[in-house]
């Protein structure tokens, strides 16, 4: 457990370059980086009660699409309690302004940065056009704006935004640069489940807050404060009934794995590309950064005053577990349920291409022994082709003790989604279901997936989502040509 003045080491520079690449860690290890010792903010557990990130509200509207404007730039929050930490934002939030879209319906939205560094935009999970993307070498200047148009023309799921120029997004998107972006159908929306405010996102990730409040960029390992829709280990009050909870990994450099403290289960409904087929039962999720999974819990099993504790088991033993405390309030009429049937994903067409892809940290984070160049095709394929990607991870296991978090990958694909066909060479299981955009892959792991290159042509990217990797190069340029 960590002690209320805790004093740990840590990277004193913020930025890729103070902290990756890290020295591979065989104990307890430092940093590549000058270290210097960092006092930890005094952080008490379920001090907070978690706020859900505010909708933002349209500036006008056309018969066919919904506009938006986000203004890039600084803020204080409080992190943790009665701390003021200085962040990057959109519009001021932290995380950002929740955007919500209707299937079939654009949405276009106005970034203004006015902010001190490049930015760009990225929506993760959304099939747009090329110069929609977010690529790292199309930014944002300083006092500059770029307008992004997104057709919407999928599925409803659960996405998010955030930055992506190169070099810097995994320090944009930890000092705030994130938000959501909830995408609904018909579908979805005739279906029984938790709806309005029953239906609740829960935005999680790593931190590192001073005394001072500063929010310190640093190595995973020392990233002992724990985030829910921007509070510090924060508690939320529930009813006695069943609630949809969708749930994102927002860690910057970070794996979790979650759990009720009792072991109870949970239905997952959904994954990053929506619903699933049909409904499956967990007790743990595993999840790295850019992983979203759709969960619904029936909190009456609990009965009013009492408390359920989520933790993530994957901390250090000198972390706390916990993540979040529900607490059950009141009793509620619930008429939701979950059916047995929830959507139905086409078979992909037989796969005409297979390619392989190997993705190291040490001795540099590359894909195929390759860093990214944005001038480089490293990938070229034709609109419409069906093909499997055999994707492993080159690093070994951890010695006993030491941290790993870096030993670790979560491969995104831009553009399209995916199936995980293979995980270990054996069938994908549970973890693995429905239409992903992101798979995490521990040490030595492998997956085959397969996707289908479209709907549009253009230049796209694949890479790591533990964006101190992407940064510091591991991502690759796919052309998808007509």
């Amino acid at each position: 457990m960590l002690n209320r003045r805790n004093l740990l080491k840590a990277g004193a520079v913020t930025g890729a370059a103070a902290v990756f690449p890290w020295d591979r860690v065989t104990g307890g290890g430092s940093a590549s980086a000058t270290s210097s010792a960092v006092e930890v903010a005094a952080a008490v557990p379920f001090d907070h009660a978690m706020p859900v990130p505010p909708v933002l509200s349209r500036t006008s509207a056309t018969a066919t699409s919904d506009l938006y404007e986000i203004r890039m730039r600084e803020a204080e929050v409080e992190i943790v309690k009665g701390l003021k930490s200085k962040v990057r934002t959109y519009n001021g939030t932290f995380p950002g302004p929740t955007i919500q879209a209707q299937s079939g319906r654009e949405v276009v939205v106005r970034q203004i940065n006015e902010l001190s560094v490049n930015t760009a935009v990225h929506l993760h999970g959304g099939h747009v056009r090329s110069e929609h993307d977010g690529l790292p070498m199309d930014v944002i200047a300083p006092g500059a704006e770029r307008t992004y148009r997104y057709p919407n023309k999928q599925r409803a799921s659960s996405l998010w935004y955030h930055d992506h120029a190169h070099h810097l997004e995994d320090t944009n998107v930890y000092m705030g640069m994130a938000g959501l972006y909830l995408l609904s159908d018909r579908e979805d929306q005739y279906l029984p489940l938790p709806k309005g405010s029953y239906d609740v996102p829960l935005v999680i990730r790593e931190a590192l807050v001073e005394a001072n409040g500063n929010l310190l960029y640093t190595r995973p390992s020392d990233c002992s404060n724990v985030l829910v829709n921007g509070k510090e280990r924060p508690y939320f009050q529930v009813a006695a009934r069943k609630y949809r909870l969708r749930i994102y990994n927002a860690s910057v450099n970070r794996y979790i794995k979650l759990r009720f403290a009792d072991g109870s289960p949970f239905t997952q409904i959904a994954s990053d590309g929506g619903l699933l087929e049909a409904p499956v039962e967990q007790t743990e999720l595993v999840m790295l950064g850019g992983e979203r999974v759709e969960v619904v819990v029936d909190f009456s099993r609990y009965g009013v005053g009492k408390s359920i504790v989520l933790e993530n088991t994957g901390a250090r033993p000198n972390e706390r577990p916990e993540v979040m405390r529900f607490d059950v309030v009141r009793r509620a009429i619930d008429f939701s349920w979950v059916p047995g049937r929830l959507s139905y994903i086409p078979p992909l067409p037989k796969a005409t291409v297979e390619r392989d892809f190997e993705l190291r940290t040490f001795p540099a984070m590359t894909i195929n022994n390759k860093a990214y160049d944005p001038n480089r095709v490293d990938v070229q394929t034709k609109l419409g082709t069906t093909e499997i990607w055999n994707v492993k991870n080159m690093e070994a296991p951890a010695a006993p003790g030491a941290h790993d978090f870096h030993l670790w990958h979560s491969f995104h694909t831009h553009l399209t989604f995916f199936r995980v066909l293979e995980r270990n060479g054996q069938p994908a299981g549970v973890r693995d279901s429905g239409l992903k955009d992101t798979v995490t892959l521990g040490p030595n792991e492998n997956v085959k997936i397969a996707m289908t290159w479209g709907p549009y042509a253009g230049q796209y990217l694949f890479h790591c989502h533990q964006l101190g990797h992407s940064s510091g190069g591991q991502m690759g340029r796919i052309d998808v040509v007509e």
